[in-house]
């Protein structure tokens, strides 16, 4: 009797991320991890695979087989994909038992979308099964999953790099004071590396092969250990296949514009941020989140660019699931955070 009353009171958090789609069942903690893709045949509009199968075919597939991403820079690109997805998701999570209503979802959304944009989000989690939609914006998750005291007057400033966007927000009082969104994240590293081999090696390289120069030997800042890597692609001269070895510099020099530009866009949050918020700031430091954080030496080029310490936390990947989490389990005591999130609807004159 319990567990049947347990599937009509489900709940869920879902970080909907540009490459990352991470699922928190209350009770269970986070069940999903999985790239936000999905391989659809062109032919007969069936979907192949989602997730970590999806992600194999990468660069692999053959004419009639598309590898979508549902979304682009954490807005939703495509609706129909995006609802397959998260249908998927939330069955994988829930475990497939025959009562598929959520009663309460949360979903991270980027800072800056329009009413149009989260209205296709919200649209696409109860088309998924829920029954209650509630948007938290990505740091305001993330903050609340390394346990910031965000309700406190007093700032607390969060950095999250995910795939498509980075979110930076200046948070107090239970809502963001300032905010801003760049969409130089992940992704776009990725491409930054794609982009310097084929200038520099005269070799084209697909999306995996970037991942792993940058997970293996990428960095932020100069580092005293020498790491090289071998990877392998297609010549662009002769077109056939060959071989170089990429040093770690040479990944560094091909990340530092992208670099810039997060490090740019911080700089321009804080001068527009109250000086007293500012003054936390400089005591407290920042908090760097996200999948894209854990770019080696990422939180030492941002704290010296900003002169303000960089603090980045444990496990960042999760940390705005884990905030969803927190939200789901008790949602009364997030009420005011919640409400804080909720955008007015326009008026009509």
């Amino acid at each position: 009797m319990m567990r049947l009353l347990e599937n009509f009171h489900k709940r869920a958090g879902i970080d909907l991320g540009t490459a990352n789609l991470l699922v928190y069942i209350k009770g269970q903690g986070i069940t999903v991890n999985e790239p936000t893709l999905v391989a659809v045949n062109n032919r007969t509009n069936q979907i192949l695979a989602i997730g970590s199968e999806a992600k194999k075919m990468l660069d692999r597939t053959p004419a009639h087989v598309t590898l979508i991403k549902p979304l682009m820079n954490g807005v939703v690109s495509d609706f129909e994909i995006t609802e397959e997805v998260l249908k998927h998701s939330l069955r994988q999570a829930g475990g497939n038992t025959f009562f598929s209503r959520y009663q309460l979802v949360a979903i991270t959304i980027p800072t800056d979308l329009t009413e149009v944009e989260r209205k296709s989000v919200e649209d696409a989690a109860i088309a998924s099964g829920a029954s209650r939609v509630k948007l938290v914006e990505e740091p305001i998750a993330s903050a609340i999953g390394i346990r910031l005291p965000i309700e406190d007057p007093t700032a607390n400033m969060i950095v999250n790099i995910g795939g498509g966007t980075t979110e930076i927000s200046i948070i107090s009082v239970g809502g963001a004071v300032v905010s801003r969104s760049v969409k130089v994240a992940g992704q776009q590293l990725s491409d930054d590396i794609i982009k310097f081999i084929k200038n520099e090696h005269k070799l084209l390289i697909g999306e995996p092969t970037a991942e792993e120069l940058k997970i293996n030997i990428g960095s932020a800042v100069p580092i005293d250990e020498r790491l090289e890597m071998p990877i392998r692609g297609r010549d662009i001269s002769s077109g056939l296949p060959k071989e170089v070895v990429v040093k770690n510099t040479h990944i560094k020099a091909a990340l530092q514009k992208s670099l810039k530009s997060i490090s740019d866009t911080i700089k321009s949050l804080l001068e527009e941020a109250p000086p007293e918020l500012v003054g936390d700031v400089c005591e407290k430091g920042i908090y760097l989140a996200g999948g894209g954080s854990l770019l080696r030496g990422l939180d030492k080029y941002i704290e010296k660019e900003i002169s303000v310490k960089t603090i980045l936390v444990d496990d960042p990947l999760t940390c705005a699931v884990r905030g969803l989490g927190i939200i789901i389990e008790d949602p009364k005591n997030y009420e005011t955070i919640l409400s804080n999130q909720e955008r007015p609807k326009p008026i009509d004159l």
